[in-house]
C-alpha cells in the first residue's frame, strides 16, 4: 500500500482477501509436509477448491480467458495496486499459470530449509532474460562499468543471449570461465563490479558441471546472487536452491514437460535473494520471482500461454519417476557407446570415467530414493553426448542413419532426440567460440527418452555401422 491512502471501498476488498489469502497459505503449509510425488501431483488445488470454485473438477481448470472481470471500481483499483490477490490479465497472470508457480516453487525448494517463489514464462529464453536483466540496471549516473561472469559452457542460445544482446547491443562486459569446476578460475576474474555468477549444470551438451555450493559461498562473499540453469536436472535430480542457489532457471520446453506439445520457461528463487543492486521495492530482494512477475515481467510481456502451462502441470506430475527412467536408459545408452571403437569420447556425468562424475554424484541424486541404507541413489539425467572418430562427415553418416531416434534440436522429450549442436543450437557462436567451449563437429548430443534402451541401443549400433 506504501504511502497512498485508499477508500474504504478499496479496504473493504482488502479485508474480504484476508480469508482467501489465510487459506493459500495453510494449503501451502499441508504441500509442504508431504513428499516430493504428492506436491507434484496435487499441487496447492485441493478437494476443497475443486467442489467449491470448480464444480468438481479434480484437474486444475484451464482457463483461456485473456482478463479477470471485477464487481466494482473499488475492486478494480484494489487489484491493479496489488493489495488483494488477482490475476487481472493474462499478459500478467492466470489462475492456470499460478497453479503451475506453485508447485514448481514447492518442488524446487522441497526439502532445503528454504521457501521460494516461481514466475512461469513463454520460453527458457524469457526466463533467462527475466532472470539477469534486473541485475544490470545503471546504478548512478554516468559512466558505470558493469560485467557479469559466466561458464561459456551454455545452451547455444543463452551464449547468444550474453554475448550479443549484452554484450554487443548493450556494452555490458561478459567475464567467461572455460573451465566452471575450477574455483579458481572464478575467483580470478570477480570484481566490485560484478553483478552476479551464471552456470548451467549439467551444461548441454557437454555435461559440464561445477561444484555449486562453493560458487554461491563465493557470489554470496561479493555480496551478489548465483544463478544456475538446472534443466536437464529438473527438481527431481538436484535442487540447487539447497546449495545456496539464489535463483533458478528452467526452459519447461525440456525435461519438465516431456510430452513435447508446450513451450515455457520458468524462474524459481530463494526467499531472500543475496544482491547489492539497489532497489527500493521490498520484493526485489524478499521475494525476487514476484517482484519481477510485478513489474519488468508485466511490462516487457513475455507471458507463458495458458495451455502450455496446463500441458506442463500435467507432465510435472510425474516427474520424479520418470526422470529416474530416463536416467537409468541414458546410463545404459552411455555403458554401450563407452564400448564402441567408432565413439572416441562419451560425455555422460553418470559415467566412472568422466572427470566430473564425482563432483556430480555429490549434487545429483533422485529426490525421496533409497538405496536401502537410507541414502539417496544417484541418478545423471537422460541427456548425453558422444563424439565419433575421424572427420566430422562420420558423425553426419552416423546422425543421418538413425531410423527411430528423431533428427531435431529438442531435448528432454518421452522420445530419443540427438542433434549435431555444431551445426544446430551452437552453430552462430562461430567456430572459435565453439571450440573454446568444447563443442566439436565430431559430436553427436543425444537426450534418451522412455523407450526401452535396447531398441536405442540398436538403432545407435546400426547408425555407426555406416562408418
Amino acid at each position: 500500500m506504501q504511502d497512498k491512502i485508499y477508500s474504504p471501498g478499496v479496504m473493504k476488498y482488502v479485508e474480504e482477501s484476508k480469508k482467501l489469502i489465510a487459506e493459500r497459505e495453510a494449503q501451502m503449509a499441508q504441500a509442504k509436509k508431504w513428499k516430493f510425488d504428492t506436491i507434484a501431483v496435487h499441487g496447492l488445488y485441493s478437494v476443497e477448491e475443486a467442489l467449491t470454485r470448480n464444480q468438481g473438477a479434480i484437474i486444475e481448470p484451464l482457463y483461456l480467458a485473456s482478463a479477470q472481470a471485477y464487481r466494482d471500481s473499488d475492486e478494480l483499483e484494489a487489484a491493479l495496486a496489488y493489495l488483494v490477490p488477482t490475476w487481472c490479465y493474462t499478459r500478467i497472470a492466470n489462475p492456470t499459470t499460478y497453479y503451475l508457480e506453485w508447485v514448481l516453487a514447492l518442488l524446487e525448494s522441497y526439502k532445503t530449509g528454504s521457501d521460494a517463489s516461481c514466475l512461469v514464462t513463454a520460453s527458457g529464453m524469457s526466463a533467462i532474460a527475466q532472470a539477469v536483466d534486473p541485475f544490470l540496471v545503471k546504478q548512478k549516473d554516468g559512466p558505470e562499468r558493469i560485467n557479469f561472469v559466466t561458464s561459456n559452457r551454455l545452451y547455444g542460445g543463452t551464449y547468444q543471449h550474453f554475448n550479443i544482446r549484452k554484450k554487443q547491443e548493450r556494452g555490458i562486459e561478459v567475464r567467461w570461465v572455460h573451465n566452471p569446476e575450477d574455483i579458481d578460475e572464478w575467483k580470478a576474474v570477480i570484481d566490485e563490479d560484478t553483478r552476479f555468477l551464471y552456470m548451467e549444470a549439467p551444461s548441454n551438451p557437454q555435461q559440464s558441471f561445477a561444484d555449486l555450493e562453493a560458487l554461491a559461498d563465493l557470489a554470496h562473499s561479493w555480496g551478489i546472487p548465483f544463478i544456475i540453469d538446472a534443466t536437464c536436472a529438473t527438481p527431481a535430480l538436484t535442487r540447487p536452491i539447497a546449495w545456496g542457489a539464489d535463483i533458478v532457471v528452467h526452459s519447461l520446453t525440456k525435461s519438465i514437460t516431456a510430452g513435447g506439445l508446450a513451450v515455457g520457461g520458468a524462474l524459481i528463487s530463494r526467499k531472500p535473494i543475496v544482491t547489492k543492486v539497489k532497489n527500493d521495492h521490498p520484493l526485489f530482494k524478499e521475494s525476487f520471482a514476484e517482484y519481477v512477475k510485478f513489474f519488468p515481467y508485466r511490462d516487457n510481456g513475455p507471458a507463458s500461454a495458458p495451455a502450455n502451462a496446463m500441458f506442463a502441470l500435467n507432465d510435472v506430475r510425474t516427474l520424479r519417476s520418470r526422470m529416474d527412467l530416463v536416467s537409468r536408459n541414458c546410463m545404459a545408452v552411455a555403458e554401450y557407446l563407452e564400448g564402441q571403437p567408432k565413439v572416441y569420447q562419451v560425455d555422460y556425468l553418470g559415467c566412472p570415467k568422466d572427470p566430473l562424475h564425482p563432483l556430480a554424484k555429490r549434487y545429483m541424486t533422485l529426490v525421496d530414493s533409497n538405496d536401502g541404507r537410507g541414502r539417496e541413489v544417484n541418478r545423471y539425467g537422460h541427456l548425453m553426448s558422444f563424439r565419433v572418430d575421424g572427420p566430422p562427415e562420420n558423425a553426419r553418416k552416423v546422425f543421418d542413419g538413425f531410423k527411430m531416434i528423431f533428427r531435431a534440436t529438442d531435448l528432454g522429450r518421452i522420445k530419443s532426440v540427438a542433434t549435431i549442436p555444431a551445426i544446430s543450437t551452437h552453430q552462430q557462436q562461430g567456430e572459435e567460440a565453439r571450440r573454446a567451449a568444447d563443442v566439436p563437429p565430431q559430436l553427436i548430443r543425444l537426450c534418451v527418452g522412455a523407450e526401452d534402451p535396447s531398441d536405442v541401443i540398436a538403432d545407435l549400433d546400426q547408425a555407426l555401422k555406416r562408418v
